[in-house]
């Protein structure tokens, strides 16, 4: 095999990982450790509970590629994929997707502790096997339902430093959950003709766009309110109230914005700017618990 070959072939299985999902799932899980201490986290459980979500989240991703091969090579978002295009086969990919699997359960259990592990695993097969397999292809709430599975990363990183599930967490846990639908349900405006050739009962599909519209701004109001309670909980302070509210500002102004508009390309925008909005929202949560006011 050639230093070519191998090279696309190295390129391949981290495409099945979705890299850049995978990021945002860690530095989730890493501000839900450093919010679960008020001071250094120890970096022994950090090290091996990011590591460990990381390769859950990745196997999770695989298993995806799997599932949904045959619908990707009909989308025109997915057909490049490494299934579709035939550059890995089924087995090859299943057996990267456990691997992975294996290792995060053995670092989670043995390096992190129990909890984190069982958490991750019931995570992974939510998005792997109930999201996926199931809730994609049955409701239109699909995404609303199988959110939770994508929430639960803070979670994770809290449990993974001190061993428990807090309330502070599950505020965490609130705020990528209330994200999700207006997150995903924009770029499924934009996507909705890809969707709705290959079946599958996306909000825009079965509902229509006008109806879409108004349920992203209806989740994006609860999200602004959701957003709210590290404030008023006292978990954050003034810094994350000033940071937030602005970010706020965007997304319903984007989401008020997409009601009135009928051009896709907003949608699309939207689900730009609720990709930076969650970066960027738990990047404050991050500062305000250092530099609190």
């Amino acid at each position: 095999m050639t230093a070519a070959v191998l090279q696309q072939r190295a390129s391949a299985f981290l495409d099945l990982c979705k890299p850049r999902v995978v990021a945002l799932i860690v530095f989730t899980a890493m501000v839900g450790m450093a919010l679960s201490t008020p001071g250094v986290v120890p970096l022994a459980p950090f090290f091996w509970g990011s590591l460990g979500i990381a390769l859950a989240a990745a196997s999770a991703a695989a298993l995806n590629h799997v599932i949904d091969r045959r619908v990707d090579a009909r989308m025109t978002r997915t057909r490049h994929r490494p299934l579709p295009t035939g550059t890995l086969n089924e087995r090859q990919a299943v057996g990267f997707a456990l691997l992975l699997a294996l290792a995060s359960m053995l670092i989670l259990t043995v390096l992190v502790n129990p909890l984190t592990a069982v958490l991750t695993f019931f995570s992974l097969i939510g998005y792997a096997v109930v999201y996926t397999v199931w809730l994609k292809r049955a409701t239109s709430q699909n995404i609303v339902i199988g959110g939770a599975a994508g929430a639960a990363p803070p979670v994770l990183g809290w449990t993974a430093i001190t061993g428990e599930v807090h309330a502070y967490a599950l505020i965490l846990f609130l705020i990528i959950f209330a994200w999700t639908p207006p997150h995903f349900w924009a770029l499924a405006i934009y996507r909705r003709d890809d969707y709705a050739g290959v079946g599958l009962p996306m909000l825009p599909v079965t509902h229509g766009v006008e109806f879409t519209r108004w349920q992203i701004l209806f989740y994006t109001i609860v999200l602004v309110m959701v957003t709210l309670l590290p404030y008023l909980t006292g978990m954050s302070g003034l810094i994350y109230l000033a940071g937030t509210s602005v970010l706020n500002i965007g997304f319903l102004g984007y989401a008020i914005a997409l009601v009135t508009n009928r051009g896709d390309r907003l949608a699309m925008d939207m689900f730009n700017y609720s990709v930076l909005y969650l970066m960027a929202l738990f990047a404050i949560l991050l500062v305000d618990h250092y530099l609190k006011l």
